[in-house]
């Protein structure tokens, strides 16, 4: 499991590159190797909604560990990249996110499974569980078309 939870996600793919090369030199087959990618998330109905309830929490939570940690407070601005294409943040409507997964498979060579936090900018309980029922709903089947494509 690659955990990221900032930046770009594709400055990891060398540690996925080592755990292939590792794993084939002790003789495991590349279908046993299977990566993950746990990063933060939170699908809504459009893409606008999605940051526009996300970003409020997610900006509160890591300016408060920031100022814990020695940080600077989170801007909009740094936000806004991390939920763009090649940010880390899974934050958007249904397909937004899915297309973004699709992308960071790619960018790591390849992912068989990935899982949100969502429980980190202080969303309520209604809007993360409409949140999991996008993600089965609408995500999935979108990333499985896309796999197939």
């Amino acid at each position: 499991m690659v955990t990221i939870i900032g930046g770009n996600t594709s400055r990891f793919r060398p540690l996925v590159d080592l755990y292939r090369e590792a794993g084939a030199r002790a003789g495991f087959k590349p279908e046993q190797l299977t990566v993950g990618l746990h990063s933060p998330g939170f699908v809504s109905d459009t893409n606008a909604k999605a940051v526009n309830e996300y970003y409020p929490g997610y900006a509160e939570l890591w300016t408060k560990l920031g100022r814990e940690r020695g940080w600077p407070p989170v801007t909009r601005n740094q936000f806004d990249h991390l939920v763009g294409p090649e940010g880390v943040l899974m934050v958007g409507g249904p397909r937004q996110v899915a297309e973004k997964l699709l992308h960071h498979s790619e960018a790591l060579g390849g992912v068989d499974r990935f899982t949100f936090q969502m429980d980190n900018a202080g969303l309520t309980h209604q809007q993360l569980m409409h949140s999991i029922e996008l993600i089965g709903k609408e995500v999935i089947p979108l990333v499985k078309v896309g796999l197939e494509a």
